[in-house]
């Protein structure tokens, strides 16, 4: 059974940073594409960024140059380095992984950006 365990988030100001971490058990971590989406009040999931077994990343257009992803693959975890955050990043981000044509979330995890 794959698990994804998401800690991180909370309240930051305008111009602050967090960061989200994520970790899987259940699987083989390194063999996986492993992303970070989120959704905001009224709005439909979208995804933020991923991050190949391989290492390449791919990020929405609206968290280019301010968000990072990048992976552990000794510890089983994904990160995701969040700077320069603007009110519209708030959301309940989440992790999510495909492993054998099976998609699996971690649990959400609030981020409010506001003064």
């Amino acid at each position: 059974q794959v698990q994804l365990v998401v800690s991180g988030g909370g309240l930051v100001q305008p111009g602050g940073s967090l960061t989200l971490s994520c970790q899987a058990s259940g699987t083989i971590f390194s063999r996986y594409t492993m992303g970070w989406y989120r959704q905001a009040p009224g709005k439909q999931r979208e995804l933020v960024a991923y991050i190949t077994n391989r290492g390449r990343t791919n990020y929405a257009d609206s968290v280019k140059g301010r968000f990072t992803i990048s992976r552990d693959n000794v510890k089983n975890t994904v990160i995701l380095q969040m700077n320069s955050l603007k009110p519209e990043d708030t959301a309940v981000y989440f992790c999510q992984t495909v492993v054998i044509a099976t998609q699996y979330w971690g649990q959400g995890t609030q981020v409010t950006v506001s003064s």
